[in-house]
């Protein structure tokens, strides 16, 4: 259960870096990539990360579920932060923002709204806890062995 917990999280922490900090502002620097076409594609890209999230979130509930007598409330808490971001974006945020893409790419004006940089500030959560995520998992697994 180790190698598959440590590659989850590692994987993770790559795909949220990759996606969330790299392609994302970049796709909008493309040429001949307009507004619309950037949140049709963002649409897609954030759906396919976030299904991967929500099985990356399963991996790690079950680890953490497995261990949960042997590590320590901080690392519990550490892991259970990013599920629970993960559990909000699902249910609520991107629901919320991918109503907000299809005005935009209907052509509706809408006001500006917090909900964008609230993902940012998730996404960031979540990799900083991940990342502390890893080092205790690694850690933990190892003074085990």
């Amino acid at each position: 259960m180790k190698l598959i917990t440590l590659l989850t999280v590692g994987v993770w922490i790559g795909m949220l870096v990759g996606i969330s900090f790299v392609e994302a502002p970049l796709k909008f620097q493309a040429p001949g990539v307009s507004v619309k076409i950037g949140l049709g594609i963002g649409r897609l890209v954030f759906s396919a990360l976030n299904k991967s999230e929500i099985i990356f979130s399963i991996v790690l509930t079950i680890w953490l579920f497995r261990e949960r007598m042997r590590i320590g409330n901080m690392t519990l808490i550490i892991l259970g932060i990013p599920i629970l971001l993960v559990t909000i974006q699902s249910l609520w945020l991107l629901p919320s923002l991918n109503l907000r893409a299809d005005q935009v790419m209907q052509g509706t004006v809408i006001p500006n709204s917090y909900h964008h940089l609230l993902y940012v500030i998730m996404e960031i959560s979540k990799v900083i806890f991940l990342t502390v995520g890893f080092v205790k998992i690694y850690n933990y697994e190892r003074n085990l062995e």
